[in-house]
């Protein structure tokens, strides 16, 4: 799977507002679809908005910050099909495998004991 290089990282200056923005990969090309709120970017996910998600990035345009919540996207979809009893959509099994697992592996890594 290939990844694309960008890191979140500072925002500009602008109203205090945080935007979700779920990067999803159409055609061998990246597309951007933005949304305001998060129960937004969970209905678009859930009802196959994205046809191929790759990440979600939340902006906080005011306190200049952002964050790649894709693994904590995963585990609310994950967690919501599990109380649901239905099985995760088809269309996005791999983007809530994969940061899945990511998260798994980075977590055992920072709990990992160095000896």
């Amino acid at each position: 799977m290939n990844e694309s290089k960008w890191i979140p990282g500072e925002v500009p200056f602008g109203a205090d507002q945080t935007i979700y923005l779920i990067i999803d990969r159409l055609a061998d090309r990246d597309i951007e679809i933005e949304r305001a709120d998060l129960e937004a970017v969970m209905a678009d996910l859930m009802a196959g908005l994205a046809n191929d998600p790759r990440r979600v990035v939340a902006f906080n345009t005011l306190e200049h910050w952002s964050e790649d919540i894709s693994a904590l996207i995963a585990w609310e979809i994950q967690s919501r099909c599990d109380i649901a009893g239905e099985p995760i959509p088809e269309h996005i099994s791999d983007f809530v495998a994969d940061h899945i697992a990511r998260a798994a592996k980075a977590d055992h890594e920072r709990l990992a004991p160095s000896y």
